[in-house]
């Protein structure tokens, strides 16, 4: 079993928010993969999608509050810009890191999650 030590509600929030932007940016049609693996005692949480991606020019900004990659459609998806600074403040909490990953846009987009496995797992 994988599992780690953090508030159940820390954690739905963390979930919702990267699986709320898989699905806001991925067409319908297009997939959404989620899996959970063990690396060198942690967890590894991925969320990844076939959708819009990100232009590489804005993934260092991704996590900062309000940001919206692409302003110009900003007004066609819903959302404030908070969902992945709020994600990012969660993991700092608890010694965990995130890291998105796209190759582009058009290209999906991937969520690359990792908290400390509890002790005794």
């Amino acid at each position: 079993a994988l599992v780690v030590r953090a508030s159940l509600n820390h954690l739905t929030i963390l979930l919702r928010n990267l699986l709320d932007n898989a699905i806001k940016y991925t067409p319908s049609g297009g997939t959404i993969r989620v899996s959970a693996r063990r690396v060198n005692g942690s967890v590894e949480l991925c969320v990844a999608d076939d959708g819009r991606g990100i232009d590489p020019a804005h993934l260092p900004h991704v996590f900062e509050r309000f940001y919206r990659a692409d302003k110009a459609r900003s007004r066609d998806i819903p959302g404030t810009g908070l969902g992945l600074a709020l994600v990012k403040s969660i993991l700092d909490a608890y010694g965990g890191s995130i890291r998105i990953e796209s190759a582009g846009v058009g290209k999906g987009t991937t969520a690359r999650v990792v908290l400390a496995m509890a002790q005794n797992s």
